[in-house]
């Protein structure tokens, strides 16, 4: 659940020992501190806003930004990411990545995730584009997993003209931290399933996921009220290995932190994904002495470093 804040700083840690849950006994009212609270009358309210900022062009990376809309009713849209391109063009990786903040906060057009997502794109110089979704829980899941897998169909489309003249459908990632790790995961689950969804998709990169533990996640189960429990293959894909392996791709990362309170989540992920029988190469990184999406908050650090560098091959 990748949180920033105007004026606070919340690692997830901090944030699963703070989070509580407070409901009249008809349970009408919720409060989720510090994401957002519920009042009776079924009013939402976040307890801290995000900002946007507009596409724009970074005249010392020379990457360049533009945002689409896909679905103009349901306001999901994205934002394109080009990197500088010398000389002839030329076709080069397609990345697919989709945000964090707990399926409820956060945006592709925050300054977080605006400023990650363009560093990324010049270093490994993909083209990129990062999906933003409806949040929940005013859009329950499983709308998140819907407006994104409309962005993937939308891409998949190639009509875009930075997708056509310069994105190479052969290699495409799908890459996403916490809750968008999640949605990452079951979009290639979907992709594997669908037979007509042309891109080939290369790889997956899993940083910090926010995945079940066979235990009862208060959040989740508010956020997705019509789950089938504990063992949601969406949620707790670890339960579901045979699913697991016959994810239609040829390399998975998963990324983690030493002091992340979802660790243990992540290795169990690769560790059964090691076990299911799947054909692909899967890794796993941990950054010790770092907690949940460290490297979203301070992305100049010695370790936000180290974190990119591993993204960058993987993706190269």
């Amino acid at each position: 659940m990748a949180l920033h804040f105007t004026h606070l700083y919340f690692p997830l840690s901090f944030l699963i020992i703070c989070l509580y849950v407070k409901s009249t006994l008809a349970g009408k009212a919720h409060n989720f501190y510090p994401l957002f609270k519920v009042d009776a009358d079924g009013s939402v309210h976040r307890f801290q806003e995000t900002k946007f900022v507009p596409p724009s062009y970074n005249p010392k990376t020379g990457v360049q930004s533009k945002d689409v809309t896909i679905l103009l009713e349901q306001n999901v849209s994205a934002r394109l990411y080009l990197p500088k391109i010398s000389g002839k063009p030329q076709k080069i990786p397609l990345l697919l990545y989709i945000h964090g903040g707990g399926f409820c906060v956060q945006s592709a057009f925050s300054p977080m995730y605006d400023s990650y997502l363009h560093k990324l794109t010049a270093e490994a110089n993909v083209v990129s584009v990062t999906i933003d979704y409806r949040l929940a829980p005013e859009h329950p899941i499983p709308s998140c997993y819907d407006d994104s897998w409309a962005v993937m169909k939308w891409v998949a489309q190639g009509t875009d003209p930075w997708l056509k003249e310069h994105a190479d459908f052969s290699r495409v990632y799908l890459a996403g931290d916490s809750a968008g790790a999640n949605i990452a995961h079951n979009m290639m689950v979907r992709a594997s399933e669908e037979s007509h969804f042309l891109p080939s998709l290369i790889g997956m990169v899993l940083v910090d996921p926010y995945f079940g533990n066979d235990k009862l996640d208060t959040l989740w189960t508010y956020l997705c009220p019509k789950n089938t429990g504990i063992y949601d293959p969406r949620f707790n894909p670890a339960a579901h290995p045979r699913l697991l392996s016959k994810l239609n791709c040829s390399k998975i990362l998963v990324c983690t932190a030493g002091k992340d309170f979802l660790r243990d989540r992540a290795w169990t992920y690769y560790e059964t994904m090691k076990r299911s029988g799947w054909k692909g190469e899967v890794g796993i990184k941990e950054i010790e002495g770092e907690g949940h999406v460290f490297h979203l908050f301070n992305q100049t650090c010695e370790k936000a470093n180290v974190l990119m560098k591993s993204l960058v091959e993987f993706l190269v």
